[in-house]
């Protein structure tokens, strides 16, 4: 596990997930939303973004937080290692909903609502972007590690094990 993508739908703890992996193995974690976005709500363009991601792929470890659904096929030919967090629509919107107010270290500004557009986005993700994720998955499967979380439990397990493991003095992969 050197090469990670974190994906799943707004909200559902992608973010909150990486952060802890990033704190519990020290690989380097990249937020394809910092790297997108600007303080003044615009973006880069798409070469700069794809070039930004290149480097990182140049590197020898990282973990990258994200959807993006453009580039998920260029960073699972990449990856090692995918989590995928497939949990209730109901979560997420609680999940955005939860962050308001509060800073964060992938966007470089504090959302103080639910746009009506990222409430869109975590309705339509199960319909619009879950499934072809599934056949992408399905299709870089081969010599990766998928694991999928249906609920944040899973996750907060699957972070367990590790430190379980690193407790019982266990090599990482």
């Amino acid at each position: 596990m050197k090469k990670i993508i974190v994906i799943g739908c707004p909200g559902s703890g992608k973010t909150t997930f990486a952060e802890k992996l990033n704190k519990l193995t020290g690989i380097p974690l990249y937020y394809l939303d910092a790297i997108w976005h600007k303080p003044d709500k615009t973006h880069i363009d798409r070469e700069s973004f794809d070039r930004r991601i290149s480097e990182i792929f140049d590197t020898h470890q990282w973990i990258i937080d994200g959807n993006y659904n453009r580039t998920i096929e260029l960073r699972l030919n990449k990856c090692d290692t995918v989590f995928l967090f497939d949990l209730p629509t109901e979560v997420c919107i609680q999940g955005a909903t939860e962050r308001l107010g509060k800073g964060r270290y992938d966007l470089p500004w504090i959302d103080t609502e639910l746009s009506p557009s990222l409430r869109r986005s975590i309705e339509d993700f199960p319909r619009s972007s879950l499934p072809k994720i599934y056949e992408l998955l399905e299709k870089y499967k081969h010599n990766r590690e998928i694991i999928v979380f249906r609920s944040r439990q899973d996750a907060d397990g699957y972070l367990q094990s590790i430190t379980d493991k690193k407790t019982r003095g266990e090599n990482r992969k």
